[in-house]
């Protein structure tokens, strides 16, 4: 029997807002999963920002290689996906939730079906039978929270389920109100975490009784910001008795500039703008008051759980179909979160393990031991080459990724030696990659003499940017040699040479 595939993914979280790894969060679902599997504590994203990482998921490619290199960008129809090639062999691909593999705004060289007006155009979601970058069955949404993307399959499910007021709930021009903070006036079986729970056990039950192998992407939008989810949730972590991650004095003054500017009140970020209307994503003021931060990281926590709740509807009805011991559940997030680390709130291009590192959980019932934590290096860009694997399907040469099927079942120790990460926020003024093995992060910019060079061994917090430091100018030259060959190395070679 081949194997099923289930993968859910949440946005924008945090590698170590685990309960298993965080005593002050409670995520008793994915705590379980990872007892029941295991959980890899060096797994990286190949972009911190949605669109990129997403897109080299189902692509097993670098964002340099599948062309959706930033938010505004989208996933280019003619990259083959993961999708396309389990759907070709008789599996049930199905999608729900969270793509954002194309913009809000579409052209005519560049058409999208995630942009205005038809995101909100009900009657056409409502007939939607297209296939999605080879996912055969898709249920979308695009809103975060309240914002005033909501629509496509989520605003139809709403309404289905009788909240004909769903747009008192949501911000205008779409909805009737201003941005909500805090308790969400939604109440929680409206949710899109309850949606994509109920819609995923639906398509799960459809191919049991079909009798197909399924590959699902259970995609959640939490605990992405803005800060908002219904009660009991909103008010479950009491901000003052949560841990407040800081920055230290002086920590920026050896960084490049971008970081020391996000200290100011009111920080000049002009110079790095090359496309108008394109600022680069964080690039503001992160000073913000300690109750404030204290208050969102509480909100946080309760999406964090929210979420967790809802995953654990979906494991158990993984259990009750009878279909656990022959699906492998894939857990993890398309990108890191900073809270106050650094003096740094949300995302943009700070290179942190906060950032770049995701939680990542993996369970299947005799293949992948139980009870493992494991640091092993993981990448976002290697699930898909490993879902061939899994399933018995030779892997195309076109993957950029590694298969890391033997390390999750135990059977390696690992199949990387180094992890790259690329941030493309401007054509050339912001567009970084980082360089990340068992002991060293080093970052290159393409139109600037500094970097970043931190020993994550004697540094974890990565506070001393050695990249100025005479010491440590050896190691350095040595490090960017290894970086230049990683980038050589990434690129698939597409066929052998016949003669």
């Amino acid at each position: 029997m081949k194997k099923n595939i289930l993968l859910i993914t949440s946005d924008q979280q945090h590698w170590n807002t685990l309960g298993v790894l965080n005593p002050e969060i409670h995520t008793p679902n994915l705590d379980r999963l990872a007892a029941n599997g295991s959980l890899f504590t060096r797994a990286y994203c190949p972009n911190p920002t949605c669109t990129p990482s997403r897109a080299s998921i189902i692509t097993g490619l670098y964002p340099s290689q599948h062309g959706a290199y930033s938010l505004g960008t989208k996933l280019p129809e003619h990259v083959p996906t993961v999708g396309d090639d389990f759907a070709a062999v008789g599996y049930q691909t199905t999608l729900v939730g969270k793509a954002h593999l194309q913009g809000l705004k579409s052209t005519p060289e560049f058409p999208s079906l995630e942009s205005y007006p038809l995101l909100q155009d009900l009657d056409f979601w409502r007939t939607f039978d297209q296939s999605f970058y080879g996912f055969k069955h898709v249920e979308l949404a695009r809103n975060h929270t309240d914002e005033a993307h909501v629509g496509q399959h989520y605003a139809i499910w709403m309404e289905e389920k009788g909240l004909s007021n769903w747009r008192e709930h949501f911000q205008k021009p779409t909805g009737m109100r201003e941005a909500q903070y805090g308790a969400w006036s939604l109440p929680e079986e409206f949710h899109y975490n309850t949606w994509i729970a109920e819609r995923t056990n639906a398509w799960m039950t459809r191919a049991k009784e079909s009798g197909q192998p399924f590959f699902i992407w259970s995609s959640f939008f939490d605990p992405h910001p803005s800060y908002l989810v219904p009660e009991p949730w909103a008010s479950m972590y009491d901000p003052a008795s949560i841990t407040l991650p800081e920055g230290r004095s002086g920590e920026h003054d050896t960084n490049p500039p971008h970081f020391r500017k996000t200290q100011d009140e009111h920080p000049d970020f002009s110079a790095y703008q090359e496309e108008e209307g394109n600022a680069c994503h964080g690039f503001a003021s992160h000073r913000l008051p300690e109750a404030e931060a204290r208050r969102n990281q509480a909100i946080y926590y309760g999406m964090a759980s929210f979420m967790d709740h809802a995953i654990g509807n979906i494991l158990i009805r993984l259990k009750t179909l009878g279909l656990a011991d022959d699906t492998l559940v894939v857990f993890t997030s398309d990108h890191g979160h900073l809270f106050g680390q650094h003096g740094l709130h949300a995302k943009g291009p700070f290179h942190y393990e906060d950032l770049l590192r995701v939680p990542f959980i993996v369970s299947a019932p005799g293949s992948v031991p139980s009870g493992r934590r494991v640091a092993a290096l993981q990448s976002l860009v290697d699930l898909a080459p490993t879902f061939h694997e899994v399933a018995g399907l030779p892997i195309p040469r076109r993957y950029a990724g590694k298969s890391q099927w033997g390390v999750w079942r135990g059977e390696k120790e690992s199949v990387r030696d180094h992890v790259l990460v690329e941030n493309r926020h401007q054509p050339s003024k912001m567009n970084a990659r980082t360089f990340i093995n068992e002991r060293y992060k080093l970052t290159l910019y393409q139109e600037a003499d500094y970097g970043e060079f931190f020993d994550l061994q004697n540094d974890p917090g990565e506070f001393n940017n050695l990249w100025n430091d005479p010491e440590s100018a050896a190691l350095r030259e040595k490090l960017l040699r290894l970086f230049l060959q990683a980038e050589m190395a990434k690129d698939p070679i597409l066929m052998p040479r016949l003669s």
